[in-house]
């Protein structure tokens, strides 16, 4: 039995309310914050970086430690993402290049 089968619903509900009221509360505060601040160039460019070094940080130990296929499909994805700029074709590339490379190398 899995922990979260052998918990009662109510801890459940209060652990998803929780994560969830957390959540929005760091949320909430950031966007305060950041609305009395005066933003420079260089915080901008920072903050834009953001979203993509939380993309590969998350990505990044997954795909290199699957095996050879996941860290080339994963590369051709990001070169494909880089090139034309279209998710979409670039998620294709990487279902296609994770299916042929899974198949050819094992």
């Amino acid at each position: 039995m899995t922990p979260l089968q052998s918990a009662p619903l109510s801890d459940i509900v209060l652990t998803i309310g929780g994560m969830a009221l957390a959540t929005y509360s760091s949320r909430a505060a950031g966007l305060a914050l950041m609305s009395r601040m005066q933003v420079s160039g260089r915080m901008e460019r920072f903050m834009k970086a953001i979203p993509a070094s939380i993309l590969a940080a998350i990505v990044a130990p997954s795909a290199l430690s699957s095996g050879p296929a996941d860290a080339l499909a994963t590369a051709a994805t990001a070169l494909t993402a880089w090139k034309l700029g279209n998710l979409h074709v670039a998620m294709a590339v990487g279902v296609g290049c994770a299916l042929g490379l899974r198949a050819l190398l094992g």
